[in-house]
């Protein structure tokens, strides 16, 4: 984004790191490894952790059995060899309240990181043995004793609260210890750049750092009052040296802010280049195809369903593009919501198409949608990549001159030779297992056609709105009245040959069957049942007398679609499966799903799998074991007590954490990030994605004078993304 061939430096925060005091040249490359290259990047090395002094306990009231976190000054050390040959490292560490002795088996090595003299806060628990003795399972060293090496420092006080920055008063009794009133902040830290290295660089640095922050805050007096935000200055200050841990808080939430605000602009100006380069084609409503649909289903539409239509006819109505993406639970309706903005398209005199990632998917959506059409004058075609080439190319003829009016496919829809006629839209189903390119490619025509995503992965609104900014939001966050839930177990190991036997007990009565399993293969890495071992066993023993098939990632995909086919025509009686089948077919006649080890499996993911059964008459059964440990087992409960996707999201992303979810985006979604999290910070990014709008409605390439500082720091952030976009 910024003129002369990349990024200008803008102050004195985009220095290079070693310039700045108490760091030097001989630690660039450690710090490079760090991602740390700018006095900027220094500035925003965010504490992992933060211990107050009000959760600290005093050495004397350290019990044996508790867990504590204590501080102190090492007062003795050494190492002690045992008779076994293991070396334990002991160092008796004292505050004002008494002594302990902290001991690391196994660890002799700490000796050389550990002064007498150097203050030090230690956590584990207490146990007893000659006394009472702490086994660390983590030590930082606060401040460095005397004599100081040349390139140490003390650099506690810096980072007190401003009431702890004078030496405290000696105390005989352990409710005052001498670190009351101090928040103490844990780095990020490694080997060759120690805990006190960024305790003193940080500290030495800070306030003039701080100055410059102060002249270039992105946000200006009235609008932080409105966000009831602190300066960005303040927030830095806080970051690192915290006079609270609600003014820590409130630092957080400053910064994150920061990045909402950062990644919704780059979103908003992808949305303004779109409907500036990208002109809409504003399409006529006649009725002609969508009332007789209407009034020949034999269902109602939801709420839900109808709320979304009048979003999707409001856009593809008008001159503005459509770009919009539809979430829906499994079962919601997304399909025929689809279906009736397809024939939207048509009545406006142009085609509609439906990409699906496989070809069986898509060869069912192609039968659905003729179904729902009955005997309407729509022309529909199918394009799979495993059709005859001779079929290939009577349905691209077809497509071409504009007979096929609503085209399903695969990626083949998108493949040199396909030309449409006159494309008005183009809906993407699962968008999630296409690429960016592969989504962009469909809607590269002239004039641009509308375009709708659709998803089956529900996930929260807020996690939606940070990864798909750029786009307009439609959910379907209702199902069909009378849809039967899927009956759900949570089981243990023991019980798995009941489990088998329930599944014998509904093949015999002519139903099918998913045991789904976490790996291909065995690991002696890892204690898992696996798909292939567990097929050869059950194929010889519980189900010698049933038709069983395996399907994995590797099976070809010729193979794999013709595994699925013999399923859906009943041919085969139990399925031995990865996660394969989670995005799949309609097999109304399975009835039964048991997923081993499920504790290996996402939530969501989870529930994905059970959405593949209870889609006939007969109710479904989706029975999960494993779950060994509290903690698995609560994450698993949820699937018992719930059938909600979006609430099974929401706690999917709780327990699993952002990280895991932004990380696993493909190629063009938004990055992990240091400070948001979409959960704890939500109510921010509905006014982040507002005032990021508005902001470039009014100066879509950022070119005044007062927006030159975003304009910086988005390259800085975003630059490899937006050139992908066309927006750098």
């Amino acid at each position: 984004m910024s003129q002369g061939g990349g990024p200008q430096p803008l102050s004195r925060l985009d220095m290079p790191v070693q310039f700045l005091k108490g760091v030097g040249p001989r630690r660039t490359d450690a710090l490079a490894r760090m991602k740390i290259l700018t006095a900027r990047d220094l500035l925003y090395h965010a504490p992992r952790r933060y211990d107050d002094a009000s959760t600290i306990t005093p050495i004397a009231l350290a019990e044996v059995g508790n867990d504590v976190t204590v501080a102190g000054e090492v007062r003795s050390k050494g190492v002690l060899p045992t008779r076994s040959g293991l070396r334990i490292f002991q160092a008796v560490v004292r505050d004002d309240t008494g002594i302990v002795t902290c001991a690391w088996p196994g660890q002799p090595w700490v000796d050389r990181t550990l002064r007498v003299g150097d203050r030090i806060l230690v956590t584990g628990p207490v146990r007893f043995f000659h006394g009472r003795q702490i086994q660390p399972r983590e030590h930082v060293l606060l401040s460095r004793s005397s004599p100081r090496p040349p390139d140490a420092s003390r650099p506690s006080d810096a980072f007190r609260s401003p009431d702890a920055s004078r030496p405290p008063e000696r105390s005989a009794t352990p409710e005052a210890p001498h670190v009351q009133g101090t928040i103490f902040v844990v780095y990020p830290a490694s080997e060759e750049l120690p805990q006190w290295f960024f305790r003193r660089a940080i500290g030495q640095n800070l306030e003039s750092l701080l100055k410059q922050v102060a002249k270039e805050d992105p946000l200006s007096p009235d609008a932080r009052q409105a966000l009831r935000l602190p300066a960005l200055a303040d927030a830095l200050r806080a970051l690192h040296r915290p006079a609270s841990m609600a003014q820590k808080d409130e630092a957080l939430r400053r910064l994150a802010f920061d990045e909402l605000f950062l990644l919704q602009i780059l979103q908003a100006r992808l949305r303004h280049r779109a409907a500036r380069e990208r002109p809409g084609i504003a399409l006529v409503r006649t009725n002609a195809l969508i009332k007789p649909l209407h009034d020949a289903l034999p269902f109602a539409l939801t709420d839900a369903q109808a709320r979304v239509l009048r979003q999707i006819y409001q856009d593809m109505t008008s001159s503005r593009r459509m770009n919009r993406m539809l979430q829906g639970d499994v079962g919601s309706g997304k399909t025929v919501v689809a279906l009736f903005a397809m024939l939207l398209a048509v009545e406006g005199g142009r085609q509609a198409a439906l990409m699906a990632p496989t070809g069986i998917l898509a060869e069912q959506h192609a039968g659905r949608i003729r179904e729902l059409l009955g005997g309407l004058p729509v022309g529909v075609e199918l394009l799979v990549g495993s059709a005859t080439e001779r079929r290939r190319k009577a349905a691209r003829a077809r497509v071409a001159s504009g007979e096929a009016q609503l085209v399903v496919g695969t990626h083949a829809l998108i493949q040199d030779g396909v030309e449409f006629d006159a494309l008005g839209l183009a809906v993407v189903d699962e968008q999630h297992r296409f690429g960016v390119r592969q989504r962009m490619a469909l809607a590269e025509r002239d004039p641009q056609p509308d375009m709708l995503l659709m998803s089956a992965t529900p996930i929260p609104r807020s996690l939606a709105m940070v990864l798909h900014g750029d786009l307009d939001l439609s959910v379907i966050d209702e199902l069909p009245p009378g849809r039967r839930p899927v009956v759900t177990r949570v089981v243990s190991a023991g019980e798995r040959a009941a489990v088998l036997e329930e599944v014998r007990r509904r093949v015999a009565q002519g139903r099918q069957a998913y045991l789904v399993y976490p790996m291909i293969e065995e690991s002696e890495d890892a204690d898992f049942r696996a798909a292939e071992a567990e097929f050869a066993r059950l194929a010889q023993n519980e189900f010698a007398d049933r038709r069983t098939a395996l399907l994995h990632g590797r099976v070809p995909a010729e193979k794999k679609d013709e595994i699925m086919r013999r399923f859906q025509r009943r041919e085969i009686d139990v399925l031995v499966a990865t996660t394969v089948i989670e995005v799949g077919i309609d097999v109304p006649n399975a009835s039964v799903m048991v997923v081993e080890n499920a504790e290996r499996f996402g939530l969501s993911q989870l529930h994905q799998l059970r959405g593949r059964v209870g889609r006939g008459k007969e109710a479904g059964l989706f029975v999960m074991i494993g779950g060994e440990g509290v903690e698995a087992g609560e994450r698993l409960d949820v699937l018992a007590r719930t059938s909600d996707g979006f609430e099974i999201a929401r706690e999917d992303l709780r327990l699993r954490g952002q990280g895991d979810v932004l990380g696993s985006q493909q190629h063009g979604h938004a990055p992990a990030f240091r400070f948001a999290d979409v959960l704890q910070h939500q109510d921010l990014i509905a006014p982040a994605q507002e005032r990021a709008r508005r902001l470039v409605a009014a100066d879509p390439d950022l070119a005044a004078a007062d927006n030159a500082l975003l304009r910086l720091l988005l390259d800085r952030r975003y630059g490899d993304r937006a050139k992908l976009f066309g927006v750098g």
